[in-house]
């Protein structure tokens, strides 16, 4: 049987929220497991949901990405496992070196929760296979330093870009990126929070829900 980890680290908020689309919404197990528990070998992918991992404290997701549990990321990830960091874990990957960048505080510098348009810019990832190239869709963010930055753009796998609105100063509109084997992706938006109609303000759409459905497919074809 597939199963999905979710890593909780302290501080992390949005592991119930991804394990109840994966077991409730798309049919993937999902376990939420915490980081010094967390084994690789068990798992078939992991997701490093958001929220603010040891109280952001020196920077957002530094202090997680020094954690034994990164080693056990890493590992999986050389495996050729999906790896997803999304917001905080996001920054993670960023921090542990996993992913190429640095997520800097908002231009301007405040915290911004919202809903904003996404558009998905390479469908070639385990979480994206399911989205068309260029399809503009719809997620929230929820954070306070997002402003992604690179000194090289044209090197870098970016996967999602914000459309219409730039909400954070992020270079190039980045939105989210990936390593260079696509496995390994993050993004600051939720797909979990925007994974069910219920959930989605009039003039947006559930723009997280093939994200989902995008790596129960990659884990069904053996990715």
């Amino acid at each position: 049987m597939v199963v999905v980890a979710v890593v909780r680290f302290p501080g992390t908020n949005a592991d119930n929220d991804v394990t109840h689309v994966l077991n409730n919404v798309v049919n993937v197990k999902a376990e939420s497991i915490w980081y010094s528990e967390f084994r690789h070998s068990r798992y078939d992918a992991v997701i490093l949901p958001g929220g603010f991992s040891y109280g952001d404290w020196l920077r957002a997701g530094a202090i997680a990405a020094r954690s034994k549990a990164i080693n056990e990321v890493k590992a999986a990830a050389e495996e050729g496992k999906p790896v997803l960091g999304i917001c905080n874990g996001f920054q993670t990957l960023v921090e542990a070196g996993l992913l190429p960048g640095a997520l800097l505080p908002n231009d301007p510098p405040r915290f911004i929760a919202k809903w904003v348009k996404v558009q998905v810019i390479d469908p070639g990832t385990p979480f994206t296979t399911h989205y068309e190239p260029g399809v503009v869709v719809s997620m929230p963010i929820a954070h306070g330093e997002g402003r992604f930055h690179v000194e090289d753009l044209s090197v870098i796998n970016v996967v999602f870009k914000y459309s219409e609105v730039n909400p954070n100063g992020s270079l190039g509109n980045v939105a989210g990126v990936s390593n260079s084997g696509r496995n390994v992706v993050g993004l600051m938006p939720h797909p979990e929070r925007a994974a069910e109609d219920s959930l989605v303000p009039r003039g947006f759409n559930a723009g997280g829900l093939r994200l989902w459905i995008s790596l129960r497919e990659s884990l069904r074809r053996g990715w």
